[in-house]
């Protein structure tokens, strides 16, 4: 029986959620990331910062990142924060738990820094665009984010 690091909360997992930003939210969602209040008051505060930095959009809308979750319940802290600014379409285990340390043993606690999801990040980084990027463009001048992601 293999047996998974268990926090206070419940297993530490990582996921790629795949959201889309609710219409007429943009220009507030681009305030909360450059003023850093996203998340504030969240116990993983900074770590929605750093998400909307690695986020990338793709042609079909979504944006997509990877998230590191310590609830029994997927994004059950994160989820109201997120769900103030985004619709979120899906969110699945993103581990590659071959390469797990935490749930091998080896290393507790070890989602904090692993690297079991940087080939991911690296497809992520490589795909879309920067989320920021076209946030910024969207609320400065819409149509050119739009043509530029092929609408």
């Amino acid at each position: 029986m293999r047996y998974s690091r268990v926090t206070f909360w419940g297993t530490i997992m990582r996921y790629l959620v795949r959201a889309r930003v609710k219409p007429g939210r943009e220009r507030d969602l681009l305030a909360a990331v450059e003023k850093q209040t996203l998340g504030q008051s969240s116990i993983a505060e900074g770590e929605y910062l750093r998400d909307m930095q690695e986020a990338r959009v793709f042609p079909d809308q979504t944006t997509r990142w990877v998230e590191t979750c310590y609830c029994p319940t997927p994004l059950q802290e994160e989820r109201p924060y997120w769900e103030e600014y985004f619709d979120l379409t899906r969110v699945q285990d993103a581990h590659d738990r071959r390469k797990c340390r935490d749930e091998n043993g080896t290393e507790p606690w070890a989602c904090d820094r692993c690297d079991c999801t940087t080939r991911l990040k690296e497809k992520l980084e490589r795909s879309g665009r920067s989320f920021l990027n076209c946030l910024r463009e969207q609320v400065e001048a819409p149509a050119i984010c739009k043509r530029r992601n092929g609408h």
